[in-house]
Formats: C-alpha cells, structure tokens, sequence
C-alpha cells in the first residue's frame, strides 16, 4: 500500500467570476522512504499540490489516500493532528520567531502536542544536534546566517519526528553552498533515517538529490522519471 496516493487530483481557484485550473487531473502514488522532487516553472500547480498533500488545503475533485485513508474521512482535529504529528514543513521563508531563540524555535511544535513534556528538551537536543546546530542553541534568528536559519527549520520539522518531510524550495533564499549543506542533511534524513521526502523545487541540481522527479506544466503532470544517477553531497562540495 503506497504511503500517498492521489488519482485525478484538481484544484480551481475562483475569484467573483474568474475560475483558475491550478491542477488538472494529476494522478500518482508515493512510496514510504521515498525522496520525491516536484519540478515546474511559476504557475505549473507545484505549490498548490504540497498544500494538498500536506492538508494546508483541499482539492476540488479527485481523491487523496493517505495511509490508505481518504483525506475526506478526516475530522478536522483528525486532520490537525495529522499535521503535527505525522507531517514536517520546510519553508523558502523559514517562518522562525523572531525574538526567539533557535532552541525555543525548534521545542515550539511540541507544546501544542501529546509528548510529555520531561521529554521536550531532550528531544530538543536531538534534533538540533542532527542538523549541526547545536553550538547556535541560544541564538535568535537574526543572529543566524540563511543557512543556519533553515537548519533550525530542518530541526523544527523534525521535532515531532514525522513520517513525511515536505520541504517547499528550502535552499530558494540561500547562497549555493548553504543551499548544498541543506541538500546534504534532507538526504542523510531520507538516506539513513528513511525519512520520506517531498522537495518542492525550480532547481534542476537540487532535484538531481532526489530519487524521482515529477515535472508539472499547467497544472498536469509532464513527466515522471526515476533519476538514473542520483547527486550527492559530497560530489557538491567537490565540485
């Protein structure tokens, strides 16, 4: 049983008389553990599909099975829930408090969760620790290079250790070589953890670091390929 399933997925957006077609009767399956890039220019439905399958919203047709379970079955705590518990977001923005510490930042999602909370510092640390940030715990965001402020993201979304990853063009606001330090981490998470990752992205070389790319054009899926020859963080940092 695939972990994602999605079959004549659309999406129309209507404004007092206009109606705009975002997706187009898109249709694929995702398997547990797998790293999944969705490619497409400006326009092509790309972040309209990442907040279907992350629940941020809701198709107008089509179904959605998630665990072999259709997303309309879903209560809206249920759904809640699901986002805290099962789901890691990764934005381009890094959305961190601001007069925050990165520490703080990163416990956030657990205080709105069932974790007991004598175990919220040592996850915490855990998380942190994983993404190479720990001797910037006490830090507040303005403190921190791009980079560093997506790791701590990277870290938040992990907290509450989810079984899906969606990271929406994580390295958009950051120099190459942070873009590439952030690239090495998610596939270490999918590599080494088996976490699944959905890389929502513009860039062909970010892409490349995934296992399979789905390539949308107006609303409709393109293609959808295997990537033959994956790109490695270390071939990054040797380049």
């Amino acid at each position: 049983m695939a972990l994602i399933e999605v079959k004549n997925l659309e999406k129309t957006y209507a404004d007092e008389d206009i109606k705009t077609q975002a997706l187009r009767g898109v249709s694929f399956s995702i398997e547990s553990g797998e790293f999944v890039a969705i490619m497409g220019p400006s326009g092509s439905g790309k972040s309209t599909l990442l907040h279907v399958l992350g629940f941020l919203d809701r198709e107008t047709s089509g179904t959605y099975h998630f665990n072999g379970r259709s997303n309309a079955d879903f209560s809206p705590e249920e759904l809640a829930l699901l986002r805290n518990q099962k789901l890691g977001f990764v934005f381009q923005s890094f959305n961190l408090l601001s007069r925050t510490s990165v520490f703080d930042n990163v416990r956030l999602p657990l205080m709105y969760s069932e974790v007991p909370e004598a175990e919220w510092d040592e996850r915490t640390e855990e998380a942190i620790v994983s993404v190479g940030l720990w001797h910037r715990r006490d830090h507040e965001p303005s403190k921190l290079s791009g980079g560093e402020k997506q790791r701590a993201a990277i870290a938040r979304a992990l907290i509450m250790r989810p079984q899906v990853i969606f990271a929406d063009e994580p390295t958009g606001n950051l120099d190459s070589v942070s873009g590439k330090q952030v690239m090495k981490i998610l596939q270490e998470l999918n590599e080494k953890s088996g976490h699944t990752i959905i890389l929502i992205t513009h860039e062909t070389y970010t892409a490349e670091h995934a296992g399979r790319i789905i390539r949308l054009l107006d609303g409709k899926i393109d293609s959808d390929e295997l990537v033959t020859k994956r790109r490695t963080a270390v071939e990054d940092f040797i380049k």
